[in-house]
């Protein structure tokens, strides 16, 4: 049985509820554009059309634009990926009219003026800067740059210098155009409503949107090489990402990888490379390991920080537990132990209602379904020791992986 209901407008836009006797009401709109969808040299597009939505409209300000929700208590925000962009706000629900008025306003209705662009060009500049002044996060963008060079999944989501500094308001229409399909956008609502006032709702504001079914011309990343990569910069500590490419979103062997992930340097302290680098060893405060999906490539990586003369030591007890999991099957206790500490994190996770909205409304705009909690659980219980052995072997094969490091000059 579905915990949501899905209704669709005349001119695509997807409207997704999800109910919640709470007071406070999460709702989000996601739109299947983002860094990948740019043009050779316009890398940073997607990401400063989002931060214009917040500028003007033909009937607001800068000012008005923040007033709308904020006045009422509301957290209005927004972000960018490689594959979407999401606008998302946190209010209470008798307040979600207004965040349907302005939601409908700013991405359909913003202007772009020019000097506005000129200020936000300063600031997401200023963003870049400071990116580039932290290691831990520059490292994951280089690394993705690798993993993907010449293909724009490899480009950061920020841009260049160069390329932001060079965007007109000529590009921002191109995009919108290009990219904003009303049949791949979702309105999410997770709050204390019925539904078909919702659906009224919605359709006062959003029904008369002209359709756009602009068919977009996603190309998929070809084969890559292995590599070590050094790079010297100005700093204290070396960091380092060790990875490869992973499965799509859609892939068989998702939830395996997924689970395989959380045993190796998923959440929580218990992990594997947390409990042998970090409590055994004592050599790296930071250790994770991170699997993204994307719809047709995906990215697994493992990254830490330490000392200079730890380094090699530490990538080589990374290199130690990923032959351990190419190697050894997983133990019937180990593999069910592994499954609750997944399911029972997924389940607290679920707890955020915001990242639970936005996630449904991600998958109902790449699969056209969502998965509830129960079919989740399935899919984690469905995987054998014989899958995860598989696919270490695929995804941890050392031929298929880069290493880059950070070091001080």
């Amino acid at each position: 049985m579905t915990d949501h209901q899905i209704h669709t407008l005349s001119n695509g836009i997807r409207i997704l509820f999800k109910h919640s006797p709470s007071p406070i009401t999460h709702c989000c709109f996601v739109f299947n554009a983002g860094s990948r969808d740019e043009l050779p040299e316009k890398e940073g597009l997607a990401h400063f059309i989002e931060h214009m939505l917040f500028k003007e409209t033909h009937r607001r300000n800068t000012t008005q634009i923040l007033n709308r929700l904020e006045l009422v208590g509301a957290d209005l925000n927004a972000y960018t990926t490689k594959e979407y962009t999401c606008i998302h706000a946190s209010l209470l629900n008798q307040h979600l009219e207004r965040a349907v008025d302005l939601f409908e306003d700013i991405i359909f209705h913003s202007t772009f003026p020019e000097d506005e662009m000129e200020k936000e060009r300063g600031v997401i500049l200023d963003e870049i800067a400071s990116y580039q002044d932290q290691p831990e996060e520059a490292i994951q963008d280089d690394f993705e740059e690798y993993l993907f060079k010449g293909h724009p999944i490899g480009n950061n989501i920020l841009g260049t210098t160069e390329s932001v500094a060079a965007i007109s308001q000529q590009d921002i229409h191109q995009f919108i155009k290009a990219t904003h399909n009303t049949h791949q956008m979702v309105f999410a609502v997770y709050g204390n409503y019925d539904f078909q006032k919702l659906i009224k709702l919605c359709s006062k504001y959003f029904e008369p949107i002209p359709e756009n079914n602009t068919a977009k011309q996603r190309v998929a990343p070809g084969m890559h090489h292995n590599g070590i990569y050094v790079v010297q910069k100005p700093i204290t500590q070396t960091h380092c990402i060790i990875g490869g490419r992973a499965y799509p979103s859609a892939h068989k062997h998702k939830y395996g990888l997924l689970l395989l992930n959380n045993i190796l340097g998923g959440m929580g302290m218990s992990n594997r490379l947390n409990l042998e680098i970090r409590e055994k060893h004592g050599i790296a405060y930071t250790i994770e390991s991170n699997y993204t999906s994307l719809t047709d490539t995906g990215i697994f990586s493992i990254y830490f920080g330490t000392d200079a003369g730890k380094a090699a030591k530490a990538a080589k007890l990374v290199e130690r537990e990923l032959k351990k999991l190419r190697e050894n099957r997983l133990g019937e206790v180990q593999l069910k132990q592994a499954k609750d500490k997944f399911i029972g994190q997924i389940a607290l996770a679920e707890e955020s209602r915001m990242s639970l909205i936005i996630s449904m409304a991600k998958s109902l705009m790449d699969f056209g379904h969502i998965d509830t909690l129960e079919d989740v659980f399935a899919k984690v219980n469905a995987v054998s020791a014989d899958q995860l052995l598989e696919i270490s072997n695929e995804i941890f094969d050392n031929d298929h992986m880069i290493t880059l490091l950070f070091e001080p000059k």
